[in-house]
């Protein structure tokens, strides 16, 4: 089997994309791959508290690698970053990296190229299925997932903090991806097919920051509770 990482958002499409992945049998995968912004110590964009990331990972039963970046992160020091893991993983025998994108082309020549440059390929698991359908068919695997994140320029924010399921989708306007694929909203994934047990967690406060993004924080139990 081929030796890969997988790009892991702790979103439904990472987790779709990492259950067909699986599904196929072609891969052998090495590691789950996430940023996590440094200060603020959770997953870029999408918000979620890195102890809620490792509890995630643990429950898959991965190894994770983690690539931190600064609150005001370029595009040089991200791709400096991930070129330096990248490297070290080719000495390993990694020669792929699968993402969970599904129709962003610019996205997707993007990651190609940065691969190309250290003699890797990028694979894509979910790409151009149909998004109406793959929303569907998660929910039928039943992968149970939260909304952590909504761009308010194109949703409301009250999306923010809800159960990802056929009401949720019922209520998204027309002119929504009903995967979110545009960046109108981010999720945390905890339950399903890919999990040995449910991430449990409380539901903390609803933030907007930058004017823009409605975050809904999500809070892990206490370790000795």
């Amino acid at each position: 089997m081929e030796k890969i990482i997988f790009s892991w958002s702790s979103g439904k499409d990472s987790a779709m994309a990492l259950y067909e992945a699986k599904q196929s049998g072609k891969y052998a995968i090495d590691c789950l791959l996430t940023t996590v912004t440094e200060g603020y110590d959770r997953i870029s964009m999408h918000g979620v508290r890195r102890e809620l990331l490792e509890a995630q990972v643990e429950s898959i039963g991965l190894p994770l690698e983690k690539i931190f970046i600064s609150k005001k992160s370029s595009s040089d020091e991200y791709e400096s970053k991930m070129r330096e893991f990248l490297e070290r993983k080719i000495s390993e025998g990694v020669k792929a990296v699968a993402f969970g994108d599904i129709f962003l082309e610019d996205l997707k020549k993007y990651r190609e190229d940065k691969l190309a440059q250290v003699n890797m390929k990028a694979l894509f698991p979910i790409w151009k299925r149909d998004t109406t359908e793959l929303a569907g068919k998660f929910i039928e695997l039943g992968f149970k997932t939260i909304i952590t994140c909504v761009d308010t320029k194109v949703l409301d924010k009250s999306f923010a903090g809800r159960l990802y399921d056929e009401s949720f989708l019922k209520d998204l306007p027309k002119n929504i991806d009903p995967c979110g694929e545009n960046g109108e909203f981010h999720s945390f994934c905890f339950n399903g097919q890919i999990f040995g047990t449910p991430i449990k967690f409380t539901i903390g406060d609803s933030v907007l920051r930058d004017n823009r993004f409605q975050y809904q924080d999500l809070i892990a139990p206490s370790r000795d509770g």
